[in-house]
């Protein structure tokens, strides 16, 4: 697990390039800032960002990311710093098994099944305009829950 702290001023959300535009619900904008935070965070550890915000149908995956061979999917959960639930909370077993099957999905699509696969997660904590991000490599696995099939690296 790795920690850092940033501080972010809303408007420069607006100007990101990796941002998509900038939505007006607030709960939307603390999702927003948590990625821009994650994304930061993978950055500064070497990971290059190969896609954000990937979707396929009703599948969506928050960053995919390459470091060295392998392809490192990441779910980012953020929470106000007030909420009562941990960010890491929300990563339920029914979350994970839609993140494995986006996964899968974005394979399909770059034709990248031989490559190496990890799980990440990044919790954020919003305390006003400061964000405080860990990161947690290795998160999770699917091979008992979907019985494998692919190669043994491979979590599904």
């Amino acid at each position: 697990m790795s920690t850092c702290l940033f501080s972010r001023n809303r408007r420069a959300l607006k100007n990101s390039k990796d941002a998509p535009p900038v939505a007006s619900a607030p709960h939307l904008l603390v999702g927003r800032a948590g990625e821009d935070a994650a994304i930061e965070l993978l950055r500064k550890k070497g990971l290059k960002v190969l896609d954000r915000n990937w979707r396929r149908g009703r599948l969506e995956l928050d960053i995919v990311c390459s470091e060295g061979a392998t392809l490192v999917f990441v779910e980012v959960k953020t929470r106000q710093a007030e909420g009562m639930s941990d960010p890491a909370d929300a990563l339920t077993p029914a979350k994970r098994r839609m993140v494995t099957k986006a996964a899968q999905a974005w394979l399909a699509a770059h034709n990248a099944w031989r490559r190496p696969c990890r799980f990440d997660v990044v919790c954020v904590r919003q305390h006003g305009l400061i964000l405080h991000a860990e990161h947690y490599r290795h998160a999770f696995d699917f091979s008992p829950a979907l019985g494998g099939g692919h190669t043994a690296w491979q979590p599904w």
